[in-house]
């Protein structure tokens, strides 16, 4: 119980880091706006004079961006390296000597912070919608619930990936290449740039064999209506899945990485 506490707490100061450092936040949440833009007034040209591309409405591919986004903003770019900056900067030697699960505690700190930026950013997402007025909304209130579950999961499925890719810090001081190969691999094999239907066939496949889909392409299609009833619950199981696989892969590589640098550290 009073473990629970401590890490409660370093939820409740991760939060209020994001107030703190709030200029570093708007300025990765802008960036990523800028990204959403572009993609926006891109899938635009595709759609244009077409009713339907593979599936897809324009008025759900508007709906599919805007989620991509949010999901992209639930674990910003502040909150994502500093991971890994602790790695590079030695400060993960002092978290050694600290009375808490090095996982458990940065865990912590995302949802903390992830709780702050998603209130933030979907409410950038509302105004965007009401302003282009195409605000497509889940069929029903299972939809919408199973969405918000989905969604929650996706934010730890990242950050599984996202922590695994920090601890290769422990062999490289390249954590800004580790961050972008990272995010290269997760908008790609998640759906972020391109929805799964307009893959070929054979890359839809192997998407679907990766953790990657749990971030962008099950929640948003639970959101649109494309994976209901049994199957949205199916798609929720493969999530806790992969989040119970990233969880101990990280606890494993943890333990490893730090007998290397105490061998190493003497």
């Amino acid at each position: 119980m009073m473990a629970s506490k401590k890490y409660i707490k370093l939820a409740q100061v991760s939060m209020q880091n994001v107030i703190a450092y709030r200029f570093t936040y708007f300025i990765s949440l802008l960036g990523s706006l800028i990204f959403v833009i572009a993609m926006f007034y891109l899938w635009q040209a595709i759609f244009d004079q077409r009713e339907q591309l593979s599936g897809f409405t324009w008025e759900q591919m508007k709906a599919y961006i805007f989620i991509t986004y949010l999901t992209n903003s639930l674990i910003s770019w502040y909150s994502e390296t500093s991971i890994s900056r602790k790695i590079i900067k030695g400060d993960v030697a002092m978290d050694l000597l600290k009375p808490l699960d090095f996982q458990k505690a940065r865990i912590a700190e995302t949802a903390g912070a992830s709780l702050m930026e998603g209130c933030i950013a979907a409410i950038m997402i509302a105004a965007l919608l009401l302003s282009t007025k195409s605000l497509v909304m889940p069929d029903s209130l299972q939809s919408g619930v199973l969405f918000i579950l989905s969604l929650a999961l996706s934010v730890f499925i990242k950050f599984g990936i996202i922590y695994l890719a920090s601890l290769f810090c422990f062999w490289t001081a390249n954590g800004i290449g580790v961050a972008w190969m990272r995010a290269a691999l997760t908008n790609f094999f998640s759906g972020a740039l391109i929805p799964f239907a307009f893959f070929p066939e054979w890359l839809a496949g192997i998407s679907r064999l990766l953790p990657f889909q749990g971030i962008v392409h099950i929640p948003a299609s639970i959101y649109l209506g494309k994976a209901i009833g049994l199957e949205a619950w199916g798609q929720i199981g493969i999530q806790i899945f992969w989040g119970i696989v990233l969880w101990t892969l990280g606890k494993w590589l943890w333990v490893w990485a730090v007998r290397q640098v105490t061998i190493n550290g003497g």
